[in-house]
Order: structure tokens, then C-alpha cells, then sequence
């Protein structure tokens, strides 16, 4: 008899060029490898070992309630979390004020570094943007949190709407497939490919959808991406062709050592570099890197691989930050 269809327990909608009736997929890309390479890698023994506590040089920051205007302010909490304020919004992305990347509090990836805002010094957060489901970008404790303090609108790709109402009955979210557009208070959303995928367990592999998303406002473009893979650039130059010049680019720059492991799903600092030209974005706001150790290399590698990177192509370094935690960066007009 033929083996029965799984379920996806997470997202049930028609078929499309990256959706087969169960798992989302990268298109022409590379799929996540599975189990035996997974303890190939961890068994490698070539993983750096990082110190177990970093002071940011930044002290903590204590943001303004709201900036309006034409100004753009990024201050980073760490990893993947940053508070963006613009057009009078307090936008965070990937929130994750936990200690561990984790669905345990006793075992897996530790915070080496505080956050960069206290939780209680927050301003009212508006929207929360939620790349995808995988731990370091999906926290649910930290959803409960806001959502017990500020009541905010969630907007992520589908399936991970599922993951959160579980968690956070009450909260307000959007979900949104790859191409759709919202407008969402005062602003326009898009939720455009990236090259990556999603779990939160051992049997609910690809089963939430993963995205960027751009958000176009009255002070500029902004194009947030939580974790990709390069991918040879296709899904810069689409989101260039669709939406042009950004104002302001967030990408991932770090975890990415063994290539042969995390080539489909994170980029080096070279490319993102390269995503950076591509997407023809003025400034970039870099993270995933120095919070969290997930990959292979030594903490400051990212950074010092960035700059490289950004001077063999003679960009200047200040378009291109690696924020730390506490940093403000004050994204200068395009």
C-alpha cells in the first residue's frame, strides 16, 4: 500500500513554486543535508572555542521613544535583534532577549554577550518582524514578553503564524507568503525570497516558510534579511530589479564556517558583501555574528573577514556596520 501523505502541522495551502503540498523548498537551491552530516560536522573537532562571557564596548542603550522625519535608527540588541525606528515606528526584528538559542534553558547555544537594550528600556514596540522558526530568530519567551508589555503586531512568513498563536494565543500576527505586500501602519511590507529553511524539531523539517522582508517608508527602503544563503546572488538582484536602491540593507554576515555544512543557509562576509552590491543597498546593518556560537569560527573572524572583503572592493567600511550590542547606528539619508 502507498505510505500515507504527512502532515504538515503548520501550514495547509495550495501548491506553488516553492511550496509542494507539504515542505516549502528553495527553488533551483540547495537543500538543508541531513543527520549524518550533521554529526560529521559536529564531530569534526574543528570548532574555535569562543569565551563564555564579552563585554560589548558599547554600555547598554537607553533608546528615544519614537524617530521621525526622514532619520533611520538602527540599535542592535545582538545576534539577529535590532530595534529599527523610523517614520515614528519601533520595528524589532528576530527578537530573542533569552539566554539560550534554544527549546532548552539547561543545554544549547549561550548569550556570551548581554543584550544590547535592557528589556524593561524598550520604547513601544509597534511591529515585530520574524524571519523564521528556527530558534535564534523565534523565541517564544521573548514573544510572550512583548506581547505582555506592548501588545504588538507580528508579521512573518507562513506556517510560523501557527508556532506563535500556540504560544501567544492573544498575539496579533500576519503571516505572508513570498511576493505578497501589506500595508501595515503607515508603511508598506513585501516578503521576498531568501535561500534558507526551517525547523523547530527532528519531524518538522521545511514546514514553515522562511522570507526577507522590505519595508518601504516615508524616510526610505529597508530590506531585512534574517539568515540566507547566497545562492549566487539570485535573490539580491530580484529584490534590486523589484524594488531598487534601499536605503538600508540588514544581513547576516557571520556563522558560516564549515562552508561545505552551512554554504545553502548562511553567506560568508565576501558574499555578503557582494549581496550588498547587488541589492544595491547604501548601508548595511550587519549581524549574526558574536552573540551566539552556532558555527565552526572564532568570534571576531566575521569581522575581520568583513573588512577584508569591504576593502579589496574599495567600499568604504562605514556603509558597511557589523553592529555590536548597544551600538546605535544613525543610517545617514541615500
Amino acid at each position: 500500500m502507498p505510505t500515507a501523505k504527512r502532515r504538515n502541522p503548520y501550514y495547509q495551502g495550495p501548491v506553488s513554486d516553492h511550496f509542494d503540498g507539504t515542505h516549502f523548498f528553495n527553488p533551483d537551491g540547495i537543500e538543508p543535508l541531513g543527520f549524518r552530516d550533521l554529526m560529521r560536522w559536529q564531530f569534526g573537532g574543528n570548532r574555535d572555542r569562543w569565551p563564555k562571557s564579552v563585554p560589548s564596548p558599547f554600555v547598554p542603550a537607553k533608546p528615544d521613544a519614537r524617530v521621525d522625519g526622514d532619520d533611520l535608527r538602527v540599535t542592535m540588541v545582538g545576534h539577529a535583534t535590532m530595534l529599527v525606528q523610523v517614520a515614528g515606528l519601533n520595528i524589532l526584528t528576530d527578537p530573542v532577549w533569552s539566554d539560550r538559542a534554544s527549546p532548552f534553558a539547561f543545554a544549547g547555544p549561550k548569550r556570551v554577550v548581554a543584550p544590547g537594550i535592557a528589556f524593561d528600556d524598550l520604547p513601544p514596540i509597534d511591529l515585530v518582524l520574524v524571519s523564521h522558526n528556527h530558534y535564534d530568530h523565534l523565541d517564544v519567551a521573548t514573544l510572550r514578553r512583548l506581547q505582555a508589555r506592548h501588545r504588538p503586531h507580528v508579521v512573518t512568513p507562513l506556517g510560523n503564524d501557527t508556532i506563535i498563536r500556540r504560544a501567544v494565543p492573544t498575539m496579533q500576527v500576519t503571516a505572508m507568503d513570498w511576493g505578497e505586500r501589506i500595508p501595515l501602519a503607515g508603511i508598506r511590507i513585501d516578503a521576498e525570497p531568501v535561500h534558507h529553511w526551517s525547523a523547530r524539531g527532528t519531524g518538522d523539517r521545511r514546514m514553515a516558510l522562511w522570507a526577507a522582508f522590505v519595508l518601504s517608508t516615508t524616510a526610505g527602503k529597508i530590506y531585512h534579511v534574517g539568515d540566507t544563503g547566497f545562492h549566487g546572488g539570485v535573490n539580491y538582484r530580484a529584490a534590486q530589479q523589484k524594488h531598487g536602491a534601499f536605503r538600508l540593507a540588514v544581513l547576516p554576515f557571520g556563522a558560516y564556517e564549515p562552508r561545505w555544512f552551512m554554504k545553502g543557509q548562511h553567506q560568508n562576509p565576501d558574499e555578503a558583501v557582494m549581496g550588498m552590491e547587488l541589492a544595491n543597498a547604501a548601508y548595511v546593518a550587519g549581524h549574526h555574528f558574536a552573540t551566539f556560537q552556532l558555527t565552526d569560527e572564532a568570534i571576531e573572524t566575521p569581522v575581520k573577514a568583513l573588512k577584508t572583503a569591504l576593502a579589496e572592493r574599495e567600499i568604504p567600511q562605514e556603509r558597511f556596520r557589523p553592529l555590536r550590542a548597544g551600538e546605535v547606528f544613525d543610517v545617514p539619508a541615500a
